[in-house]
């Protein structure tokens, strides 16, 4: 079996009120432990993006993460009315210049509506780009049913958004995630613990390898769970290596800021 390359999709820096396997703080501590995890790449957020505002959050990112090739950046969004974040053209050339390439709504948690009545044009924009939205399932965004009909009107808003469900969790919800797969093909599900007895073999049999990613959610949950079921699921080698890190190496090599 060759070796496999694993880009991580969702991973945060910085001290989380729950980090519960090993926060860490600085970027030489998060490599050293994807190191240890055997992790090459991470798709990296800052903690005080969700606990506290992306207007702080993203600059600590920014920083965290200079001059690391090894983590790609994302950062969070908020409704423009507020003005707490640059206009457009201004946010854009900022996360060029930051090595940031996806975003994350943190609609419920920052109180805000996440579809085009709110954001209007700046969706399009980030559409347009091939910038991936990546929506936390779990805390930060609303519980199912609710979760599913937000992402419903979001993506019939902006039918061409590429758009990352995060934060998968043990209990499959295939029911609630399988017609997403089905009708947007801009849609991705990262895998964090989908911990589903053949799910992943299920779910590259009826649908391909090429939307489903290999994340953590670390370090709320350790990046090793989700690494080793990619690295045993019944799946081909091709597969493997698409879900472990191609698909998002693809996916940001897309971006265009």
């Amino acid at each position: 079996m060759e070796t496999l390359s694993y880009f991580d999709c969702n991973v945060s820096i910085g001290r989380p009120a729950h980090g519960l396997i090993r926060p860490c703080p600085s970027a030489a501590e998060l490599l050293a432990e994807m190191d240890r995890l055997g992790v090459e790449r991470a798709l990296v957020r800052h903690a005080l993006m969700s606990e506290q505002s992306p207007a702080v959050g993203n600059p600590a990112l920014a920083e965290a993460i200079a001059d690391q090739p090894r983590l790609v950046g994302s950062w969070a969004i908020l409704p423009p009315q507020t003005d707490e974040l640059p206009p457009a053209p201004e946010f854009f050339r900022q996360m060029a210049a930051a090595n940031v390439r996806a975003l994350w709504a943190f609609a419920e948690q920052h109180r805000y509506l996440l579809d085009r009545f709110t954001f209007g044009g700046f969706l399009d924009e980030v559409a347009e780009r091939r910038i991936p939205l990546l929506i936390p399932r779990d805390a930060g965004g609303p519980r199912p049913p609710d979760t599913w009909r937000m992402l419903t009107r979001l993506l019939e808003q902006y039918p061409d958004l590429t758009l990352i469900l995060a934060h998968h969790g043990p209990w499959g919800e295939d029911r609630f995630f399988r017609p997403f797969l089905e009708h947007y093909p801009r849609f991705y599900l990262d895998i964090s613990r989908y911990e589903l007895d053949c799910g992943l073999r299920d779910l590259v049999a009826r649908y391909g390898p090429e939307r489903l990613l290999y994340g953590s959610h670390f370090p709320e949950h350790s990046m090793g769970g989700p690494r080793l079921m990619v690295a045993r699921a019944e799946i081909d080698e091709e597969a493997r290596q698409a879900i472990a890190g191609g698909n998002l190496e693809r996916l940001l090599a897309e971006v265009m800021l």
